[in-house]
């Protein structure tokens, strides 16, 4: 009504014809709360494509950092599996050893290997005649002083004793 107020004030001036200048509607400004809050609402949303970019950002390098690491575990297990197959080469190498020492010491004289036997420590000498058959074992053990004997018979005996008996 307002608006048709104001053009039917036009139209009564230019009925005494007078030329009336046209009436400007009022410029709709935002009151002032309006305009801050658009304002606030600008710099929020800003913040946000900021933050947002940011995160974008963080997600690129997690993503980048989890492949790094993913790429490190590779190479790790790789090592690990390499390191593994070298000391079981290694044991294999080792074992082979000792069994063809043991073999030696079973296929010497006892009267020979005896000497010997007394000059290792008895927990040395008790790993050779574990391996021997009994017999060559028993003909180098009869050999042994006494006491030597005796230790390492101690040590035979006692190998086994913290294992589990379930």
């Amino acid at each position: 009504m307002i608006h048709l107020g104001g053009s039917a004030g036009s139209a009564l001036a230019n009925v005494d014809g007078a030329a009336a200048p046209a009436a400007e509607p009022a410029a709709c400004e935002p009151e002032g709360g309006a305009l801050a809050m658009l304002e606030a609402l600008k710099a929020r949303e800003a913040r946000l494509v900021e933050r947002e970019a940011a995160l974008a950002d963080r997600t690129q390098a997690l993503s980048l950092a989890e492949t790094k690491i993913e790429e490190r575990i590779a190479v790790l297990i790789a090592a690990e599996e390499e390191l593994a197959a070298t000391m079981a080469m290694a044991e294999q190498a080792s074992e082979a050893d000792v069994a063809k020492l043991t073999a030696v010491y079973e296929s010497m004289k006892p009267k020979e290997a005896a000497p010997l036997f007394e000059e290792m420590a008895p927990d040395f000498a008790a790993g050779f005649l574990a391996r021997m058959r009994p017999d060559a074992a028993a003909a180098i053990m009869a050999g042994l002083e006494p006491r030597t004997a005796y230790t390492i018979s101690a040590v035979l005996a006692g190998r086994n004793a913290a294992a589990p008996k379930d």
